[in-house]
């Protein structure tokens, strides 16, 4: 759906109509859905129902607006390079972290090698899958999965997230595209860690369960330049943060990124487990939750809510 660009006949600081519209969101997000399809090329996900929906807001005054399907965990996918690049950068800083992964944006699917292979020695940016795993490399030098699994939960301000053995399993048994990531990347010498112990990490951070609130969450922190609005502490500084956020909107949706960027224009960052985290900066965290993808692997739903708030509320970073 393309919106054309009249302003809206409501006051959009109107908590009643802002309800309104999220609610329009949700509706044209599950309607929407039926268009996507669930990916199966890890077999644990392709259990997912297609017809899930949920979509929440969470605002640092503790306001939360959750409808459907918003409390279901499913796996975190791709979402967690959000939450590695964040760990690299609190605990290696920038020029360490980005000596060995560039910020560009790809225009590649997110599981590509052509570029890495042809076009350049190290991964274009740590939101596919080569630059994630060139992240993860340089991170297991320094943490294990229960140090990241700790530092995620601070990051979603979600303490329930916990390893989902079931995806986790499924992801190592079928994840030989990574596997060739991996030792391209070590065969190229800029690998920072042991391949197998660097593919491991990756899996089970892909493998995290959380829900469209702990998305709500994440964005919600990210929003409000990394700290935790109900404890005043700072989990990420706000120059990292601000990084973050500038990858988020060039390259967090695959290869649809700059489409999503011109009809939706809110940092966000996708995965083919359905989730999408969005942060609109000082304001909202939103999450929402669409296993049915489109063609790019994006929900199709969680896209069509994001565009319809977007537009109709002005959260379009430009705006």
């Amino acid at each position: 759906m393309y919106f054309t660009y009249e302003r809206p006949d409501f006051d959009i600081s109107d908590p009643k109509e802002i309800r309104r519209v999220i609610e329009e969101a949700y509706c044209n997000g599950r309607e929407s859905a039926r268009a996507g399809t669930v990916a199966d090329y890890i077999p644990e996900l392709k259990k997912a129902s297609a017809e899930d929906f949920g979509l929440c807001v969470c605002a640092p005054d503790g306001t939360v607006i959750a409808l459907g399907e918003t409390e279901k965990r499913f796996s975190i996918q791709s979402i967690s390079k959000v939450i590695n690049l964040a760990a690299s950068l609190k605990y290696l800083g920038f020029r360490e972290t980005f000596s060995h992964v560039m910020m560009e944006p790809s225009g590649d699917p997110f599981n590509s090698i052509l570029k890495l292979d042809a076009a350049s020695e190290l991964p274009f940016n740590p939101m596919i899958n080569a630059g994630a795993i060139q992240v993860m490399g340089t991170l297991s030098n320094i943490m294990d999965f229960d140090d990241l699994l700790g530092f995620a939960k601070a990051f979603c301000m979600d303490d329930d997230i916990v390893l989902n053995e079931a995806v986790y399993r499924s992801e190592s048994e079928t994840g030989d595209r990574n596997r060739a990531i991996v030792y391209l990347l070590k065969s190229k010498g800029v690998l920072r860690g042991d391949a197998e112990k660097t593919l491991d990490l990756y899996f089970r951070m892909c493998s995290l369960n959380v829900s469209a609130r702990t998305l709500a969450n994440m964005g919600l922190l990210i929003a409000n330049a990394g700290r935790n609005p109900f404890t005043g502490k700072h989990v990420l500084h706000p120059g990292y943060v601000r990084t973050i956020r500038s990858l988020m909107y060039t390259c967090g949706l695959y290869d649809e990124s700059g489409e999503y960027g011109v009809l939706v224009g809110i940092p966000s960052k996708s995965g083919v487990g359905g989730g999408i985290t969005a942060s609109v900066s000082g304001r909202w965290g939103i999450g929402t939750y669409g296993p049915a993808l489109d063609a790019k692997g994006n929900s199709a739903g969680g896209i069509a809510a994001l565009q319809h708030m977007s537009h109709l509320l002005r959260l379009n970073v430009f705006d």
